[in-house]
């Protein structure tokens, strides 16, 4: 159950780093990192199964940022001149969604970048 839980949310991940062209080994890297480390949090709470993918994005958004790849996904879909990125919300939850952090427009779900 594990392994199939965390191949679906690295495919959803993987597959928004494409829609925006970052698909690169140093990224797909940060991803499989992730997957690693969040393996042991759903062996360990299997109730976070249904979670593990918002968690996933958050945490490659999170070292691309820290490895001096930047900003990623950033915001296409508001007028704000700052380039700025898009939030996982809800940041514990199912159903995880693309979400604009300055304008709150839910720009789409995980997976569908």
């Amino acid at each position: 159950m594990v392994d199939d839980v965390m191949l679906a949310a690295r495919a959803l991940v993987l597959r928004d780093l494409g829609a925006r062209r970052l698909d690169v080994p140093a990224a797909v890297d940060a991803l499989d990192a992730a997957v690693r480390e969040r393996r042991w949090w759903v062996e360990q709470w299997p109730d976070g199964a249904a979670l593990v993918s918002g968690q996933l994005a958050q945490d490659v958004q999170d070292r691309l940022l820290d490895s001096g790849v930047g900003r990623w996904p950033r915001c296409r879909s508001c007028d704000e001149t700052v380039p700025h990125e898009l939030r996982i919300e809800p940041e514990l939850g199912p159903d995880p969604q693309w979400v604009c952090e300055k304008s709150g427009v839910h720009v789409a779900p995980l997976g569908a970048l």
